[in-house]
């Protein structure tokens, strides 16, 4: 029997004027949400067709997001309760999720934060990977703290790659499947694939690794040997597994969220070539410990408002890379709708929590002819409509004010080759982003990739884009497009520029710190690039520590090699990690964890990792690199 709440409850946007909770049940709920303030009632509130809405993604599978406008005390602790069932049978939350508690506690809680003094905040966390799950680190800093409103941490930002849809482990895609049948998740139909149905894809017993056999390909033009050939589209070395329907998309987050469903699936249900057998029992021992944690993650989510945004992996490796991977991708009628159904995925289940008010309107009434009729027509529209979306990025009005980018869909493209890495972000996107600077001291910004990267990285990056293979080596960094470098660097120089910049970033599967000023200026802005990834993955040594040695070697805080890159005007110190000897790059699994002065400087910068100890990164002590 199906529990009543299957995923969530997730705290999404909190503020003094709104609170916004997501959840997945089998059913659609009625129910009301109550709040208390020293076990006195504060809140009841019904919930009605105003504050909720529901959507449909299978039989037994909807999707619930209750937007609020409240009035409720800010910076104190307040306990709240929803009750959900059908008709005569609501339940509170201890019913239905008794774990959902810390211990000696009634209920869960939040607290309405509106000066932003301390951050939890990653990326990059794959089920499968042999690291620790560092959400339980964040599970245990705000137990640690639950009633004291001044070390509890404001909120979790979640910057990228929270699914991996292109690097899924075999048994988690048998577990897939499994959820699948189990909650009856929408079928649908394809066009110019091996197989017309999602059904027959999600049946087929030999597709376990193997799936880079009908993944879609794209043609080109061999130099060499004067003929058409074609290549893969999807370029992730991992794609083997590489999610496709949409209801494989909507079972990932419902497995990575919640504890609920593993309870029902078998991870040891099928076989696999005897070449993958290795890969198979590493990838089970490693989900197996996984999922006996997702009820401490289960809990970190509904006592902390979590922010999202999304990177790469979210939708696939590469995703809009270049103009012609974009040409290519979206030109086949089958890789346009392996990538919709991520993005489709991704809104309902991290997108649309983040400021719901961005979703009303005419998207919502695409979405709904879907809902109403999931048939190939309605979904291709939807899926269309979610292409010309250019609305992902958001803000919070905290103190500082919250400024989450758009790094993925508003791509500056190449203007010399169409297989050059694309700018981050476009002129009309950076227009936007110097808007929402204006006017403000202080800014915590909020970059999937970030913007001040590793120089000797980047050069190897650029090397392999001027042979022709930026896919490669994943060549996509802000310093990689002259446009987008130039208007970046300028937005930092501009005279109305906020005086201190918190950057906080993931992606690159290791963390580092760096210290920011402008050179030959009489006013300079102070920036910090934080970079703190991945909460489940890491960047495989010995590698990283080179890449490190070479990098201090060959961008020193004297080298001449500093005046030949785009960020030449910047004067750059690395910070040390405590216990670390002279390495600025730590490639351990974590959760990082920043206290803001109320000025917006950063007092404390820190990893936290699922063992309960502390990576700090320190004040620089002079040093240029």
């Amino acid at each position: 029997m199906l529990a009543d709440i299957i995923a969530g409850p997730i705290l999404r946007r909190l503020t003094p004027q709104q609170l916004v909770i997501w959840w997945v049940s089998p059913y659609k709920c009625e129910g009301s949400l109550h709040c208390f303030s020293q076990e006195k009632q504060i809140l009841e509130q019904p919930f009605t067709s105003d504050n909720l809405s529901t959507y449909r993604v299978g039989e037994r599978a909807v999707i619930h997001l209750l937007d609020l406008e409240i009035e409720l005390p800010v910076a104190q602790k307040i306990e709240y309760d929803l009750l959900v069932g059908e008709k005569d049978t609501l339940k509170p939350l201890t019913q239905t999720l008794p774990q959902l508690t810390y211990s000696g506690e009634q209920r869960p809680s939040f607290i309405i934060q509106s000066q932003l003094t301390n951050m939890l905040h990653g990326s990059c966390r794959n089920p499968h990977h042999e690291s620790a799950d560092s959400l339980l680190a964040g599970d245990a800093q705000v137990g640690k703290y639950l009633n004291d409103p001044s070390s509890r941490p404001n909120l979790l930002m979640m910057s990228g790659d929270q699914i991996y849809a292109d690097h899924v482990g075999g048994p988690m895609l048998y577990a897939i499947h499994q959820v699948i049948e189990l909650l009856g998740l929408n079928d649908e139909e394809f066009s110019q694939a091996e197989f017309n149905h999602a059904s027959q894809l999600h049946q087929q017993s030999d597709q376990y690794y193997q799936r880079e056999r009908f993944l879609p390909r794209a043609s080109r033009q061999s130099t060499l040997l004067s003929r058409t050939a074609s290549e893969a589209i999807f370029t992730s070395t991992y794609a083997h597994n590489h999610l496709v329907s949409f209801a494989e998309n909507i079972a990932m987050y419902l497995l990575v969220w919640s504890p609920a469903l593993w309870q029902s699936v078998n991870l040891t249900g099928f076989s696999v070539p005897a070449k993958f057998q290795a890969t198979f029992d590493n990838e089970l021992e490693a989900l197996t410990t996984f999922s006996s944690g997702l009820d401490k993650v289960q809990r970190l989510l509904a006592h902390t408002p979590t922010y999202m945004i999304f990177d790469d992996h979210d939708i696939t490796d590469d995703w809009n890379l270049t103009a012609l991977w974009e040409k290519n991708a979206y030109e086949h009628p089958f890789s346009r709708r392996i990538i919709g159904n991520s993005l489709f995925a991704y809104w309902l289940c991290q997108g649309w929590g983040n400021d719901p008010a961005k979703f009303k309107g005419d998207f919502w009434s695409k979405a709904l002819e879907y809902q109403e009729l999931p048939n190939k027509e309605n979904q291709d529209s939807l899926v269309e409509t979610l292409f010309r979306f250019a609305n992902w990025q958001y803000t919070l009005n905290t103190s500082p004010k919250l400024v989450v980018l758009d790094s993925r869909t508003r791509r500056w493209r190449s203007e010399f080759d169409i297989a050059d890495p694309s700018g981050l972000m476009d002129w009309e996107a950076m227009c936007d982003l110097q808007q929402e600077l204006i006017g403000h001291n202080a800014i915590v910004l909020v970059s999937p990739a970030p913007i001040f990267g590793v120089k000797a990285i980047e050069a190897i990056q650029r090397m392999a884009t001027n042979l022709g293979q930026p896919l490669a080596v994943d060549a996509e960094n802000w310093m990689a497009h002259t446009g987008s470098a130039s208007t970046i660097l300028n937005i930092f120089k501009h005279p109305k520029t906020p005086h201190h910049f918190v950057i906080l970033s993931g992606d690159v599967h290791y963390s580092f710190v760096y210290d920011i000023e402008l050179r030959f200026q009489h006013f300079s802005p102070k920036i910090w690039q934080i970079t703190s990834s991945g909460i489940k993955n890491q960047f495989p040594q010995p590698l990283i520590g080179c890449l490190d040695t070479i990098n201090r070697l060959l961008y020193g805080p004297y080298s001449p090699l500093n005046f030949f890159t785009k960020r030449r005007a910047m004067k750059i110190r690395s910070r040390n990690a405590v216990g670390q000897g002279k390495r600025r790059l730590i490639e351990r699994s974590g959760l990082g964890h920043l206290k803001l002065n109320n000025d917006g400087s950063p007092k404390l910068i820190c990893d936290l990792h699922n063992d309960g100890s502390v990576t700090e990164f320190i004040q620089p002590k002079g040093e240029i690199n």
